[in-house]
């Protein structure tokens, strides 16, 4: 039986992965605002051609975003959309 060793999470998968600090934090808030936004569009029942005329984006950027492509969006327009989808977004600095 081969024994295997765990490492406790930092909080932040993307540090664990290698990534530097900084990158880490972008992508982990990144992460986080397109799971909430996933979590919005279900919440409200919206299909994607809904939350895509809501949001003000094309059908084809909700399917990227509930496909989890979060190479396609910047940070910047996901605190945009969010925003347009009624969630309040907030830096929390530890």
């Amino acid at each position: 039986m081969t024994q295997e060793t765990v490492t406790e999470s930092s909080g932040n998968v993307f540090a664990d992965l290698g990534f530097s600090p900084e990158e880490a934090t972008i992508l982990a808030m990144r992460a986080e605002l397109m799971a909430r936004l996933r979590e919005t569009i279900t919440e409200k029942g919206w299909t994607q051609a809904q939350a895509a005329q809501r949001l003000g984006v094309g059908q084809s950027r909700i399917s990227d975003l509930v496909r989890g492509k979060h190479d396609k969006f910047s940070l910047d327009m996901l605190v945009t959309l969010a925003t347009r989808a009624g969630r309040h977004v907030e830096l929390a600095v530890a």
